[in-house]
């Protein structure tokens, strides 16, 4: 693609024409994609793969760190109803997902690299989007600019950022889940079944008994971890907690969570099990699976000991071991607008894991309001938020009305959603009337703010 000509904005204090997103993430990659179709010119700064990070491994736009799933596609669940919103939104991040889409249940699963290379091909084909391999130090000011660097901003970013809130960051640190080749299951063991049969059977599950989960309750508080160094030493995301932390907590505690067995029955036994570890496909061609809920700080040689206790991974073949990564976020309800703005600077709007939202999708989401509101900043036109009735709104509502004194990262969850006007006791009737009434006004703020 020709690189388009930067002109200045008569009128907007010489600044540029164009909107500089920095950062080439799922929320960078959706803010780009919102504000270029919108007729905006935009320059996408991403560093990789000229500086690298602990976690990534490829210079492509959007690539996955974490998990492989962007969560539930379920309309009755919150992440179902955000994506459903993104999707009539034009959303590239969802687009790329479903194009990408590997079994997973009623999960939104992907295959990392079909994935990644969709959204960066579409990016990169785009008559109003640039592409700039280079390192941002600093936060420009004569342009519109979106920040959405995430969990591992840069050293020097994060250090500009802090000068420009007058105040710390706030840091967690994610934990990223071991993958073992396919091959190297023993599937006279792990069974197939997803949990009370919901979407098929997309899942192998690695029963335990009640011995066997002692001995492996045992090894985790026994193996030897990773010492993280003084800066390392904060809270951990409650959503994304390494096993061994969870182990820690108490022996039942990975049965209420990643080692739950409720709703599976091992069928060669008739029986559901004292425990379960589920593995998950990572790729299209099912050769690789990942530990599910078993991010870790555990040394290599501890994981490839200790998670072969796991019955039918007793042979596992790791092709990459977990490892912890950084992530940022803002004190967003001190420092934004619902739009998404800085409230100190108004050309200025931050978005993603950053602004203290916790997942793939809900990042894009935020991504994708930042992408379309730098575009109104263009233009004039009055800047948008959605309603807090929305999956969109309800996640806005969290960050800039949060107590900033107690300010932590959310996923969307019906937590966050104002309450029915009516008091409705069945749960499942609930959460359906909150998700008809989400989409409803989404359509209607849609249509009422020119995005239909």
């Amino acid at each position: 693609m020709q690189p388009f000509t930067v002109h200045p904005i008569v009128g907007l204090l010489s600044m540029r024409q164009d909107i500089v997103v920095i950062g080439g993430g799922l929320a960078g990659s959706e803010a780009a994609w919102q504000a270029a179709n919108r007729g905006a010119k935009v320059t996408l700064y991403e560093m990789r793969p000229k500086e690298m990070t602990p976690a990534h491994k490829t210079g492509d736009l959007a690539e996955l760190v974490c998990s492989n799933s962007l969560g539930s596609v379920d309309s009755s669940t919150a992440p179902g109803i955000l994506k459903e919103e993104m999707r009539r939104l034009g959303s590239l991040i969802i687009r790329a997902a479903e194009q990408a889409r590997v079994p997973a249940g009623t999960a939104l699963a992907v295959d990392r690299e079909l994935f990644s290379s969709h959204v960066t091909r579409a990016l990169a084909s785009h008559a109003n989007i640039r592409i700039m391999h280079e390192e941002i130090a600093d936060i420009p000011r004569d342009c519109v600019c979106i920040v959405a660097t995430g969990p591992l901003t840069s050293d020097k970013l994060s250090q500009a950022i802090g000068g420009l809130a007058q105040s710390r960051h706030l840091y967690f640190y994610d934990a990223i889940s071991p993958i073992v080749d396919a091959d190297s299951i023993d599937m006279n063991v792990a069974f197939r079944a997803s949990r009370y049969q919901k979407g098929g059977d997309d899942y192998l599950n690695c029963p335990m008994d009640e011995p066997t989960y002692d001995k492996f309750y045992e090894a985790l508080l026994a193996a030897e971890k990773v010492q993280p160094k003084e800066f390392e030493k904060t809270p951990y995301f409650e959503a994304c907690l390494p096993i061994e932390v969870m182990a820690e907590r108490g022996r039942q505690t990975m049965q209420f969570g990643p080692l739950k067995p409720v709703g599976l029955v091992d069928p060669r036994s008739g029986r559901r099990p004292f425990a379960v570890v589920q593995l998950r496909t990572e790729n299209s061609h099912g050769s690789c699976y990942n530990l599910v809920g078993f991010q870790t700080k555990l040394t290599y040689g501890e994981q490839k000991r200790v998670f072969r206790m796991i019955p039918g991974l007793e042979q596992a073949e790791f092709l990459r071991y977990g490892s912890l990564h950084r992530n940022t976020f803002i004190n967003a309800p001190q420092l934004l607008r619902n739009t998404l703005q800085f409230k100190g600077r108004e050309s200025l709007l931050f978005a993603g894991q950053l602004v203290g939202v916790e997942g793939y999708t809900d990042s894009a989401a935020m991504g994708g309001l930042a992408g379309i509101n730098a575009a109104r900043v263009l233009t004039g036109e009055a800047l948008l938020s959605p309603p807090p009735t929305t999956a969109h709104g309800s996640l806005v509502a969290h960050i800039t009305t949060s107590d900033a004194g107690n300010f932590q990262p959310m996923n969307a969850n019906f937590g966050l959603f104002p309450p029915l006007a009516a008091s409705i006791r069945d749960k499942s009737q609930k959460r359906r009337l909150i998700a008809e009434r989400a989409l409803t006004d989404f359509a209607a703020w849609m249509a009422q703010s020119g995005l239909s």
